[in-house]
């Protein structure tokens, strides 16, 4: 026999790879005949690498499209990338600084052309490490959001939402990442805990009414330590703002400054005077009860300012530095404007204290920089009108959610959605389809040929020409293509009717985060409901977050998370994946072990040696067939197994379809079933128990193959001769049947296997060897079952003789089965008195327990004070050492 000794992953992989995809079983073409299965892949960004979070979500992927491929339907998994604005332009300008060029010193079509450069020379890089996994992709269907057709598809959807009044441009507050220089979103913002700091400044105030004139001793002594003047402390993180600053807002219900009705403070260094105004929106126990209002770096002053008809003073440049309007410290990068404030606001004895508070910071995810609440002039995209019926369609599951838990945050985030900024200051995406004419007035078109049409039109200028017109230099933000994906990937917006987007869309199941769903699961609900008048998937399997075992996100600044690729060289694909998926129920974190991925491994190598065993077997067409029993519970075991399986499946749980199929193979079938029927050794096997072997071998492989292509593609070879297309990834998948057997034959198999696993539990405690013989002495009314199934009972259980008796005999060892009970001689394998001694000491240290737990409940004062909870553990544990004693005390006395 050809087949190796050990299983080598390296050596299979690669090969069944290439047939695969040789063979075009990864492609799909609309087939009327068959039902269509449809996955659209969640694009990786084209900057990105493999990581164990895309491991668990493409091994989840293609576990369901295997499974679909070899139910007969049409599957179809498309992939794809995406462009990812801001990580991708990040990477060209560093590439390009190394290289001794800055963005500024080219042109648009010049930058562009190193970034397409660039995406053609890594941009793949994570696909082709997908082909490592195993993902059967339909590779020839590999989309890239930025492609010619899916630009045009956001430019006629932008076109079109604009026209419907659904997409405006206006000055609003933006996340603004300063070293980006562009505003994010919301999901791009990434939120870390700090130790922080507070700084208590002194506002002067200006007296302006006599209600203040007549401010009691005690308060002016509160608000004027140090001087003839009155002082107001506010509370601040930031005091390089406070030039930006309209106002100082209070509690209306604060008796500490009922008082400053009417008064107007001194901004401290700068001295210009703010008014003091009043509103409910301060928290009168934090800081100080006292709010420097600044309207165009915080989105609550923002909204404080429009209530009251504040000014908006930007003093921030896009770069993070001060601008002029803030007079002082102009140029200044932020952060050391803040350092030289603090200090001069120090000697000029303006700053009360410093104290040290925790706090969060919201951080770009691209480029790391603290973000800053910023007004700024961008393109909105109304989102109420799109989100109540993709509320509707998750609330009556149409589109269900697995788990269901996460439809509490979906419809918490849908009911209070807002405004969406649509607009990025960058050049990498797809720029937006606004031209500007001289006079500043805009049109919206889908091409510059349309806009001058339209400019001239609207204008009634028809001598315009296209270098009047200038387009708008900002570009989409990036999930504003990939909400369009799953309709876009079919040129649904190219051709609405084409045969791909009507055989494949709406898609089926989706695979992704949690922490996407509002931010693209929803808006692609939005999209297909508006589109499509259709939802674009029917199913949204979350995944949770693949943690260490401390807890701990993976991630590269940790040096938690292992390379996936070093994972597959190390324990083959199969093994990872099988790994991934043993801890991995849907919506919980995946506390990721190495332990799980040679878990895997051990499994592969199990499935090996149980197929070189059965391999192995030489068969005699004379014998006659000895082990129905053994067909008949297999079978059984096998079509429960299935049914239960294919529950598993219809409610996405994915670690458990796994185990099923895990404990189906090494305990029924390798530890069970292939040690009842296997000959003795160097004897041959009759030809029907081998065929139901073989046929077992062949079932399970089928569902083995969609959790571990590899390994049950090469034995599905290796174990008969197969056409040019007889491959496993596209044979049938099996389906449950009524097992053959009758009930009693079942039953009765389950009570004498409940017999060997009392004697291997025994061994286990006792420490005795697997295949040292020993007696077995039965007090049963049912001797015919042990008769009937003696042969068994002797093989599994390595019992060298079965008798019966009354009682059991000296120094045996029992369990009991229903009414039965079975001994088991010890004399001859263990020392007996050093287990007299052990059992002994087991007792008396029982005993002890027992009595300690007697006393605590004897105690008066704890029967009464104690939780009713508390006094049934207690009891509970009583219970269990009587138990215990009376088991310890019958084994010492059967010794």
């Amino acid at each position: 026999m050809s087949l190796a000794t050990t299983y080598s992953p390296t050596d299979v992989e690669a090969k069944w790879y290439q047939r695969w995809q040789e063979q075009g079983f990864f492609k799909a073409t609309p087939n009327p005949k068959k039902v269509p299965y449809t996955v659209v892949i969640p694009p990786p960004n084209v900057t990105g690498v493999l990581h164990m979070g895309h491991m668990l979500n493409n091994t989840i992927q293609d576990v369901l499209v295997r499974r679909a491929r070899m139910q007969g339907k049409e599957a179809c998994w498309v992939p794809g990338t995406d462009h990812a604005s801001i990580a991708t332009e990040a990477k060209v300008v560093a590439q390009l600084k190394e290289q001794g060029i800055a963005k500024s010193d080219l042109t648009r079509e010049q930058f562009l052309s190193h970034a397409f450069e660039w995406k053609e020379k890594y941009g793949g890089i994570i696909l082709e490490q997908l082909k490592k996994l195993g993902a059967s992709c339909d590779w020839d269907r590999t989309r890239f959001t930025m492609e010619p057709d899916l630009t045009d598809a956001v430019l006629r959807v932008f076109v079109d939402l604009y026209n419907k009044s659904l997409i405006y441009r206006g000055v609003r507050m933006v996340n603004w990442d300063p070293e980006g220089r562009t505003a994010i979103s919301d999901e791009e913002v990434i939120a870390k805990d700090v130790q922080a700091k507070m700084y208590y400044l002194r506002y002067e105030v200006v007296a302006a009414s006599s209600k203040l004139q007549a401010t009691s001793s005690t308060q002016q002594q509160s608000l004027q330590p140090e001087s003839e003047s009155l002082w107001l402390t506010v509370a601040t993180s930031r005091p390089e703002t406070i030039m930006a600053d309209v106002a100082v807002a209070v509690n209306p219900h604060d008796p500490r400054y009922a008082h400053l009705a009417g008064a107007t403070v001194r901004i401290p260094l700068l001295g210009r005077e703010i008014p003091v105004i009043f509103d409910e929106y301060v928290s009168m126990d934090f800081g100080t009860g006292a709010l420097k209002v600044t309207p165009a770096h915080d989105l609550n002053d923002y909204e404080l300012g429009v209530k009251h008809n504040l000014p908006v003073i930007d003093i921030l440049a896009d770069n993070g530095t001060l601008n002029e309007k803030a007079v002082l410290y102009v140029g200044q990068e932020r952060f050391a404007a803040r350092k030289q404030i603090a200090k001069d606001l120090q000697e000029a004895g303006l700053l009360e204290k410093i104290e040290e508070y925790p706090s969060i910071v919201q951080t770009s995810e691209r480029t790391k920089a603290v973000i800053e609440p910023k007004l700024s002039l961008q393109w909105f995209m109304k989102m109420e009108h799109l989100a109540k019926p993709a509320l509707d369609v998750v609330e009556n599951d149409t589109v269900r959610l697995h788990p269901p838990k996460f439809k509490n945050m979906y419809r918490a985030w849908m009911e209070n959605v807002r405004d969406w900024c649509i607009s990025r200051q960058l050049w990498w995406g797809q720029q937006i389809p606004a031209y500007y004419l001289p006079d500043g007035t805009f049109v919206v078109a889908l091409t510059a040929e349309a806009a001058l049409a339209q400019a001239r039109t609207q204008s009634g200028n028809a001598d315009l020409q296209p270098s009047d017109l200038r387009q708008d230099e900002d570009v989409l933000d990036t999930w504003f293509s990939s909400w369009l994906w799953p309709i876009s990937v079919f040129d649904g917006f190219k051709d609405p009717d084409n045969a791909d987007i009507n055989y494949f869309y709406p898609t089926n199941d989706l695979v992704t985060g949690p922490d996407i769903l509002f931010f693209w699961v929803a808006r692609m609900i939005m999209a297909g409901i508006e589109f499509r008048q259709e939802v674009p998937f029917k199913n949204v399997y979350l995944t949770g977050i693949v943690r260490d075992a401390q807890g701990r996100k993976m991630s590269k600044q940790l040096g938690n998370s292992p390379d996936p690729l070093d994972l597959i060289a190390q324990y083959g694909a199969d093994g990872v994946r099988t790994g991934m998926l043993f801890s991995a129920p849907a919506g919980n974190d995946l506390l990721f072990d190495m332990k799980l991925v040679e878990q895997g491994r051990n499994f592969s190598n199990k499935l090996w040696n149980a197929f070189r065993l059965v391999k192995g077997w030489e068969v005699d067409a004379t014998l006659p067939f000895v082990n129905e029993k053994a067909v008949f519970w297999f079978e059984a075991r096998l079509q429960a197994a299935i049914i239960e399986l294919e529950d598993h499946f219809e409610k996405f749980r994915m670690s458990d379809a796994l185990m099923t199929v895990y404990k189906l193979v090494w305990d029924d079938f390798c530890a069970l079933y292939l040690e009842m029927v296997k000959p003795t050794y160097q004897h041959p096997i009759d030809a029907e128990t081998l065929r139901h072997t073989t046929a077992y071998l062949e079932t399970l492989l089928k569902l083995l193959h969609p959790f571990m292509p590899f390994i049950t593609e090469e034995l599905w070879h290796e174990l008969a001769e197969r056409g040019p297309r007889e491959y496993v990834c596209v044979a049938l998948w099996p389906k449950a049947s009524a097992p053959a057997a009758p009930p009693r034959i079942l039953a009765d198999m389950e009570k004498a296997l409940s017999i060997v696993a009392g004697i291997r539990a025994v061994r286990n405690q006792k420490n005795i060897g697997p295949n040292k013989p020993l007696a077995l002495v039965a007090k049963t009314d049912d001797a015919a079952l042990l008769t009937e199934f003696d042969g068994i009972i002797r093989k599994l259980g390595s019992i060298s003789e079965v008798s019966f008796a009354d009682a059991g005999p000296a120094a045996s060892v029992s369990f009991v089965l229903g009414g039965s009970e079975f001994f088991i001689p010890l004399e001859g394998h263990i020392d007996l008195a050093a287990e007299r001694t052990r059992l002994g000491k087991e007792l008396e240290y029982a005993q002890g327990f027992r009595e300690s737990v007697q006393r605590k409940l004897g105690n008066e004062k704890f029967a009464q004070n104690a939780k009713p909870d508390v006094l049934e553990r207690e009891r509970q544990k009583l219970a269990d050492a009587e138990v215990k004693i009376v088991a310890l005390e019958k084994a010492l006395a059967a010794l």
